[in-house]
């Protein structure tokens, strides 16, 4: 079982992989939802879980709100994805919709082909969870075949429990299987995430507070 843990900044990194983080997902501002660090807490954070074997993901998002990027805030991400890569990161996060809430594949492919590029590993984070259950089917599929290696995905709202999402990321999960990851996140502590991976049979979970309180 991988615990991957999302921290804010460099400041608890430490304590982090001292209890025992197998991969960090690196983030600003968490309290609006996580956005892109800095240069700085990028470098820093990466040169110091590499002394551990730990990888890390960095989230690519210029502003909090909503996924639907102008063609400014897309040339941003384009330069962070470019940045990460620079900085040896072993990957991003992220996610581009349309405003009918489809996966904006014109613009995630772009992105997508940045990240590759620089040799960095991509994952879907949570704006998979705004697509409709027809729709998150078919972006599974779209994002498998562009090589996108896992979903970041609570299952459902994330004002429902995830507890009340696990037969969605069951069934998330057996469509995925030897395609692409699921990687369930939102809600998992340190208390539920043994029951969460054996409930919805995978082999990794993500959260704030996997590895106890801070």
């Amino acid at each position: 079982m991988l615990k991957e843990v999302c921290v804010e900044n460099f400041t608890n990194v430490p304590l982090m992989i001292e209890r025992g983080a197998e991969r960090i997902e690196l983030n600003n501002d968490l309290a609006n939802g996580g956005t892109t660090p800095s240069f700085g807490v990028i470098k820093k954070t990466v040169e110091y879980a590499h002394k551990y074997n730990v990888p890390v993901i960095v989230m690519i998002r210029p502003r909090s709100g909503n996924f639907v990027y102008t063609a400014d805030e897309l040339e941003i991400m384009n330069s962070d994805i470019q940045m990460c890569s620079l900085l040896k990161a072993d990957g991003i996060a992220f996610g581009c919709l349309t405003n009918n809430k489809q996966l904006d594949k014109i613009e995630m492919k772009k992105l997508i082909t940045t990240a590759h590029a620089g040799n960095l590993e991509v994952v879907m984070h949570m704006a998979f969870d705004e697509l409709t259950a027809s729709k998150q089917k078919e972006a599974l599929e779209w994002l498998s075949k562009n090589k996108v290696a896992r979903v970041l995905t609570h299952g459902g709202s994330l004002d429902r429990s995830i507890t009340d999402c696990l037969e969605n990321l069951k069934k998330l999960n057996k469509q995925a299987e030897g395609k692409i990851e699921i990687l369930p996140g939102g809600g998992i502590t340190d208390k539920n995430v043994n029951s969460v991976i054996e409930k919805v049979g995978v082999t990794q979970a993500h959260g704030i507070k996997i590895l106890g309180e801070i």
